[in-house]
């Protein structure tokens, strides 16, 4: 008996062949995953049966092998070819029993909901889509907001002729995928109100680096269908997995709020949707409030535990009832396909100034000439092998997308259609650039990098690039431990493959500097400003908060938390703020607060300040962001350190601080270290140990102090060294002295990466651990590693 439709409650994953990947996957996913706490709309799906009947009761086979015949053989473009094939389809009728079917499932389907007529979203659901090793992203059509019969039948035939686009019939080409061997299921499945609520793509995976332990959710207002064509920048919010079973914690450590320029609502009978512009508030408000955050990653959590692989999905939340649902999933297939154990870098070589900068999608550097196409009606034009620079790309952008070296947009964000496309073809992209069209032209010279961070640059001209390749799966085991030295949280993620064992030094005041750049006392006094310019540029990063403060403590906190997840549940050593005197009056807002010094390198810093009424308030900022690291998000892996402590009785004042502001040494599993980078340190070791859990050697301060040689001056660099026998005296008493406290001793200096004997000589006197920069840990982790095979030996 012909099966010409199948409700979505009867379907499982293995009926792939009968209703394609995404109706399996919805059906899976009603059947599994409902008593879990998963929603999904109802719908059905018609079979692939149902799609040969159409194709055979017109008599549409024979003539489409003919077409791509004509096309394979060179005698008609595949522009012809692709628009005869969808007349053909378009033009043809409904085979009664067919017709019939689906018009009593969709009556069904109403009466299920109480509602004549609902509204549905009709999407195409191919049987070779949705493969862990195949993707067919955004090749096939789908129609929102339709509704009755007649304009039902109506979207999917032009879904039956979405089939044979030109980007279609062109990736089945190039796949070897035989063209009559692939067919068509349709989904009909309820409207979610979306169009006055919001929607999104949600990854199980971070996309650029397969860093495995985040949730990336992209949510704009209106329907879904901007996100995925990159018409709009998005909200982009991160979700750290491994502690979302934990109860009371709020593990967000990422929340970009995105312009949402536009929203896509339902229209009418002619035109089911439309974009309008969307208002001040919502462009300046996020989509979704924590609670829905956490629910939808703890969805993607459960949604890749039953499916044994990270996925992509996309998400609905209606406004009429704030309800969320799970519209579409299925495998992701581009870090799936990475190849294990194999870690690349890249260097690039001098480089000119930065034209602008965007989302970076994928990790690689290109250099090459620009090719700007602003509309798909002259695509034709694009040189082979340039950069492609455009708006936004849809689905007919593929054929030159193949042919570009990288891509860059103005709008999108990383679920949209161009970041999806450039990952599937391994090309690094730049998208949500805002102005690329504007700033840039064709036969322009540049350097694209996507190999710094989640923010991508675009550098003036060609640039040397280097790139290296790592096996790590050939690492060494070292008993010593080897750190990070790690401070951009933009750019951690690159490196959660390194064997690592946590990080070593986590700079606060650079998250403070490019994630914040406000000086913490201009917040706390902004009623005292004087500098109006300053005042007007406070207001307008703090927009949203309802204290300035709040501003501070959140993007500290959770610039933090992005580091501290890379490692997780390893050690996450932070260095509280160590600006000099002149670098805190460059932050915005700074120059009212800061005194003026001649030697600012020995100046107020460090611990000195944390107790001064000078900065006292701003240290409890820092406090309150370590606090809601630690408790509310429960990254219990930081660590706190205190820099250029230079008594036992300043430790002891920084530490009644931090207690007055809830960061009690001890508790709730609390360590604080401190660095070892004043002499003062090494000579009073056994007395600072005392109130530390643990030292880190600073070999560059120490060097400077030891020595008296200014570190940054040009004159003296022969006399600074960290290898001068006073120096290698200074770190050798303090990891003794150390070991005899049973405290932790770690050194992050630059010497290990330089000097091979250096590392010798840290092993040799059994230091704990050494923090190197992510580009040294390769070559320190190998020399370690030989020399406690040599001492052992």
């Amino acid at each position: 008996m012909t099966v010409l439709i199948r409700n979505f409650n009867t379907l499982k994953r293995s009926d792939i062949v009968s209703v394609g990947g995404k109706n399996s996957s919805l059906g899976e996913m009603i059947g599994a995953l409902h008593a879990e706490g998963i929603a999904v709309p109802p719908g059905f799906a018609t079979t692939t049966e149902a799609y040969w009947l159409y194709m055979d009761a017109n008599g549409l086979r024979q003539r489409i092998i003919q077409l791509i015949k004509d096309w394979q053989d060179g005698k008609t473009s595949l522009a012809e070819t692709g628009k005869a094939i969808r007349n053909l389809v378009l033009r043809g009728d409904w085979p009664k029993d067919t017709a019939a079917a689906i018009s009593k499932a969709y009556k069904e389907l109403g009466d299920t909901v109480v509602g004549e007529n609902i509204s549905v979203a009709v999407r195409s659901s191919a049987t070779a889509e949705d493969l862990p090793d195949a993707s067919f992203a955004g090749q096939q059509e789908t129609f929102l907001n339709i509704s009755g019969d007649k304009a039902l039948l109506q979207a999917c035939r032009r879904c039956y002729a979405s089939l044979f686009t030109d980007r279609a019939i062109s990736y089945r080409q190039t796949n070897n995928i035989d063209q009559m061997n692939v067919a068509l299921s349709i989904g009909v499945q309820q409207m979610v109100r979306s169009d006055i609520g919001g929607s999104g793509v949600m990854f199980s995976i971070d996309t650029e680096t397969g860093f495995d332990k985040v949730v990336l959710i992209n949510a704009t207002w209106g329907l879904g269908e901007n996100i995925v064509q990159g018409a709009v920048d998005p909200d982009e919010y991160q979700v750290f997995k491994p502690l979302l079973d934990k109860e009371n914690l709020w593990p967000i450590i990422e929340k970009r709020n995105g312009k949402k320029a536009i929203k896509m609502i339902f229209g009418d009978s002619d035109t089911p949707t439309r974009n309008v512009p969307t208002s001040k508030a919502e462009r300046l408000s996020y989509v979704l409030d924590d609670a829905d955050i956490v629910t939808l990653a703890r969805w993607a959590v459960t949604i890749e535990k039953h499916y044994g692989c990270p996925m992509d999905m996309e998400w609905a939340k209606d406004g009429e009832t704030g309800k969320l649902y799970i519209v579409q999933a299925r495998p992701e297939t581009v870090q799936a396909r990475r190849e294990v154990g194999v870690f690349k870098t890249y260097k690039i070589g001098k480089k000119g100034r930065t034209l602008l900068q965007g989302l970076a999608v994928g990790d690689g550097v290109v250099s090459g000439r620009l090719c700007l196409i602003e509309s798909a009606r002259y695509i034709d034009q694009f040189v082979a092998g340039s950069i492609l620079v455009t708006g936004t790309t849809d689905p007919d952008w593929v054929p030159i997308m193949k042919q570009a070296a990288a891509i860059i947009t103005d709008h999108g964000g990383r679920t949209s259609h161009a970041a999806i496309v450039s990952r599937e073809l391994g090309l690094p992209a730049i998208v949500g650039a805002g102005n690329a069209t504007h700033v840039l032209h064709s036969g322009q010279d540049v350097t694209l990098s996507c190999a710094e961070g989640d923010v991508g640059f675009v550098y003036e001209g060609r640039a040397e690039v280097k790139t290296d390749i790592v096996d790590l799966t050939k690492l060494p085991q070292t008993d010593t431990h080897i750190m990070l030295n790690l401070a951009n949280p933009a750019a951690c993620y690159r490196w959660w493959r390194l064997p690592s064992d946590g990080i070593g030094l986590a700079r606060m005041e650079f998250v403070i500097n490019n994630a914040i750049g406000v000086h913490p006392m201009a917040l706390i006094h902004y009623d005292q400003l004087r500098n109006e310019e300053a005042r007007e540029k406070i207001a307008k990063l703090t927009t949203g908060y309802d204290n300035k403060t709040d501003y501070f403590v959140d993007k500290l906190s959770h610039g933090l938390a992005r580091l501290c997840a890379t490692v997780y549940p390893k050690p996450a050593i932070i260095r509280m703020s160590d600006f000099k005197t002149n670098e805190y009056a460059g932050l915005l807002g700074g120059e009212g607060f800061e005194p003026s010094e001649e030697n600012p390198m020995i100046g107020f810093r460090g611990a000195s300040r944390y107790y001064s009424s000078r900065y006292r308030e701003g240290f409890a900022l820092e406090c309150k962001a370590i606090k809601y690291l630690r408790d509310e998000m429960g990254f219990d892996n930081a660590i706190m350190m205190i820099p250029f402590c230079r008594t036992v009785s300043e430790a002891e004042k920084v530490l009644e601080v931090m207690a007055e502001n809830g960061l009690r040494r001890g508790k709730n599993g609390l360590q604080v270290y401190v660095m070892c980078e004043i002499p003062s340190n090494v000579i009073l070791a056994g007395g600072f140990a005392q109130h530390f859990d643990g030292f880190s050697i600073g070999s560059n301060d120490l060097t400077q102090l030891t020595l008296g040689v200014d570190r940054d001056s040009a004159e003296l660099a022969d006399l600074f060294s960290e290898q001068n026998e006073a120096v290698k005296w200074m770190i050798s008493h303090v990891i003794a002295e150390a070991q005899k406290a049973d405290k932790k001793v770690g050194l992050c200096g630059q010497a290990p990466s330089d000097h091979p004997e250096f590392a010798d000589f840290l092993v040799e006197c059994g230091i704990s651990s050494i923090s190197v920069t992510p580009d040294s840990f390769v070559a320190v982790k190998t020399q370690v590693a030989d020399s406690e095979a040599l001492r052992s030996g």
